[in-house]
């Protein structure tokens, strides 16, 4: 088996381990990863590995290694697990590996979780494996959006909801940081189809000519411009970013008008975090597991999962005009390309799908 291994203290540390795999146990299921998407969101997952333990859904023998997981496409090429048969694809969260080996439980029709120990007390959705073939939202045509964008998509969904729906003061504007970024593009999608709220999106300037063509966003603004920042009726921040001088700025521009800051990533991995004062609200970390489940339990878990659905339907066929797949192949290519996403260095119209 091949793993591509990430220093946990140095993130541009990489190699290539190889090992030679064990029989396969017995109520377990070996799969061979076929494709994964790389984003901004796994640098945030390796980000913080230790603090909220992303780390642990594959580990590595050697502890001060990793394994980041990814989002993407994966088939069972032998299996001991009941409900699991051999040929089975599914979607699901993987290690940059060639294979990975799961202890599938409740398999039914639609899915598998992976009841592996070391993934005890684990959120639920990250344990789930969908099959393919029982998958109402899969669509042949459309793997490469699905696993460019349907957890982003999801989190994007989730915040909306959160924001517009959930209680309390809702906004007439938000304002995103990384703007570009594709959690960002699927929350601003989403807000674009309520039509009356405003998003501002926030961006280096290199950027900013792309985010003002796709139309998403009321306005466009780059950094050095926060300070400054003005925005139409209550306003929520939404920050991908994880930049504390930019919080800063933006809640002192928009003071008293501010009602909600949410903490979402840090795609500026390498700032300084260090925490700063800040007038009230004070910035809530927003974990999506957490809050879907809660929503679950309020609306029911049919009623979510057919809104969220739509939503996402209705953004894949939208997300043609936000950016074009990517394809690379091989060991080399995932290397270059782990690099290239830390240092932001894929261009915003781009998504990356990758395959060993």
């Amino acid at each position: 088996m091949a793993d591509f291994l990430i220093k946990r203290g140095n993130l541009r540390d990489t190699h290539w381990a190889d090992t030679k795999p064990a029989p396969l146990a017995p109520g377990a299921a070996r799969l061979k990863v076929d494709a994964f998407a790389l984003t901004a969101n796994n640098v945030t997952y390796a980000t913080f590995g230790e603090a909220m333990g992303y780390w642990n859904f594959f580990p590595s023998a050697d502890a001060a290694h990793g394994r980041v997981p990814v989002w993407g496409f994966a088939t069972v090429t032998e299996s001991k697990a009941e409900g699991v048969p051999v040929g089975a694809r599914v979607y699901g969260y993987l290690p940059i590996s060639d294979h990975f080996d799961v202890t599938p439980v409740h398999a039914g029709k639609a899915s598998f979780m992976d009841g592996a120990a070391h993934r005890q007390g684990l959120a639920p959705i990250y344990n789930t494996y969908i099959f393919t073939a029982a998958d109402p939202s899969y669509d042949t045509k459309l793997e490469a959006e699905q696993m460019l964008f349907r957890p982003l998509f999801t989190t994007g969904f989730m915040i909306d909801d959160c924001l517009m729906e959930s209680g309390g003061q809702v906004p007439e504007t938000v304002v995103i940081s990384s703007a570009s970024s594709k959690t960002a593009l699927a929350l601003a999608h989403c807000l674009k189809q309520r039509g009356p709220v405003d998003a501002v999106g926030l961006t280096s300037p290199g950027n900013k000519a792309y985010l003002e063509s796709l139309g998403l966003y009321a306005r466009v603004q780059t950094y050095d411009e926060a300070d400054n920042l003005h925005a139409r009726g209550l306003t929520a921040y939404v920050d991908f970013l994880g930049r504390p001088s930019l919080t800063a700025d933006i809640h002192t521009a928009l003071h008293d008008r501010l009602v909600r800051s949410l903490v979402i990533g840090v795609t500026d991995w390498e700032g300084n975090r260090a925490p700063i004062a800040l007038p009230d609200p004070q910035p809530e970390f927003f974990f999506v597991p957490t809050y879907a489940a809660d929503r679950a339990k309020a609306l029911g878990p049919d009623v979510l999962n057919a809104r969220l659905g739509a939503s996402l339907a209705s953004f894949y066929k939208a997300s043609s005009k936000y950016l074009t797949p990517q394809s690379a192949h091989g060991q080399s290519a995932i290397s270059a390309a782990w690099i290239d996403t830390l240092d932001a260095k894929v261009p915003p119209s781009k998504g990356l799908i990758l395959s060993l």
